[in-house]
């Protein structure tokens, strides 16, 4: 999503969709200008809509530095353009890449480890939204940075790298930033080949490779591009320095095992949401892999907790056990039951069959996402698994 401000009212644009009045919720408060016609079209496109999908969360925000100017003749990259004169990040950071190059009048500002400005600081000048959720899944150090257009256009592709204390919180982070606590059937980011994890809207891109996240947003200040124009620019630019740093990143691309547990057919492209702790409202209970799954209209989740001893999965199941209303099951694995899940006061009331297998707890459950209370109970029934369903794809799981 980006802020555009127009006259005197805000507007929110997301990835090159409907701009929404003010008074919607914000998530950003970044300022990007963008075009009247622009403007226009998504009007008339589409209206607006307050609620969050996936690949929908805060882009990263602008450095603090205005954006280069020069006659339209200037190619800033013909020398290279600037350099990240961070030694950390330097080998990481292509210095070119899609006609773009590292902004020649600017330099890298980094915080936290090893940076110049402190973790505090970066929730007031470089996250425009849930920096304590980066804070929650370990984040130690981050480097801005921006790519300018090497044609002197008044274009930008601005980075967040950003770097977690274990690779389980920055991916977490990646899952958190396409997932978005949205419907990965609705998704505005599809996956993209990032030589690691990556992932690609119309205005920003999302890499994840060991303890690294890196997250690119296009900006431009072009009062004449379309949507469509504006998406094209971003693929050609964002998604080029994107796959440079892909390729780049230190670390491995290995995933998590909860995640590498789950079933990979009619999961949904990017449709896994990773907890290091707490998955499903569940206190204590993690690292935890949700998938997200659809097969023609119904849909399902399912959870895969993955321990390094038996006892600590015999706890994370006994967390699943002692939720009120409760049934045991018998003939399956060690332990199972059927559970009752209700991830907040606002959320619906999901129906999981939860087994443990040693050191392996899995379970599959509603789709909450389906179960709207507007929907007629009898639609709700096509669009979701039975309870014998669940128990077979259970049943079925604790054989592998």
């Amino acid at each position: 999503m980006q802020n555009v401000r127009t006259g005197a009212a805000t507007c929110y644009h997301r990835d090159a969709g409907p701009f929404c009045p003010s008074g919607m919720r914000p998530l950003s408060t970044r300022v990007v200008s963008v075009a009247p016609v622009a403007l226009a079209l998504a009007l008339g496109a589409a209206g607006c809509k307050g609620e969050e999908t996936k690949g929908e969360a805060p882009p990263p925000a602008a450095s603090a530095a205005p954006a280069a100017s020069a006659p339209s003749n200037a190619n800033f990259c013909d020398k290279g353009g600037g350099k990240d004169t961070d030694p950390i990040s330097a080998p990481f950071i292509p210095p070119v890449g899609g006609g773009y190059c590292l902004d020649p009048q600017g330099e890298p500002k980094t915080y936290g480890a090893q940076g110049k400005l402190s973790m505090d600081e970066v929730c007031t000048t470089a996250f425009d939204g849930e920096c304590e959720v980066y804070k929650r899944f370990g984040l130690d150090r981050v480097v801005v940075l921006r790519y300018v257009d090497g044609t002197g256009a008044p274009n930008s592709v601005e980075v967040n790298l950003s770097r977690f204390a274990t690779t389980d919180g920055a991916y977490a982070m990646f899952t958190k930033r396409v997932v978005a606590d949205g419907d990965p059937a609705r998704a505005s980011v599809h996956q993209a080949p990032f030589a690691a994890l990556g992932a690609m809207s119309s205005s920003n891109a999302y890499v994840w490779r060991g303890a690294y996240l890196a997250e690119l947003t296009f900006v431009t200040e072009d009062t004449k591009i379309t949507p469509e124009r504006m998406a094209l620019a971003n693929q050609e630019s964002t998604g080029v320095i994107a796959k440079g740093l892909g390729a780049r990143l230190p670390g491995g691309d290995d995933l998590p095992p909860a995640v590498k547990a789950l079933p990979a057919a009619s999961q949904l492209p990017l449709g896994v949401a990773y907890y290091p702790s707490g998955g499903l409202g569940l206190a204590g209970v993690g690292p935890m892999a949700v998938g997200y799954y659809k097969d023609g209209e119904r849909r399902w989740r399912e959870i895969a907790v993955v321990s390094a001893a038996v006892d600590a999965a015999k706890e994370t199941f006994r967390a699943f056990k002692l939720k009120p209303g409760s049934v045991p099951l018998k003939g399956m694995g060690d332990e199972a039951s059927l559970v009752v899940l209700q991830e907040g006061p606002d959320r619906a009331r999901a129906e999981y069959v939860v087994a443990r297998r040693g050191t392996f707890v899995e379970g599959v459950g509603d789709e909450e996402l389906v179960l709207d209370p507007a929907t007629p109970a009898s639609k709700q029934a096509s669009l979701k698994l039975t309870r014998d369903e669940k128990i077979a794809k259970v049943a079925s799981w604790l054989l592998k």
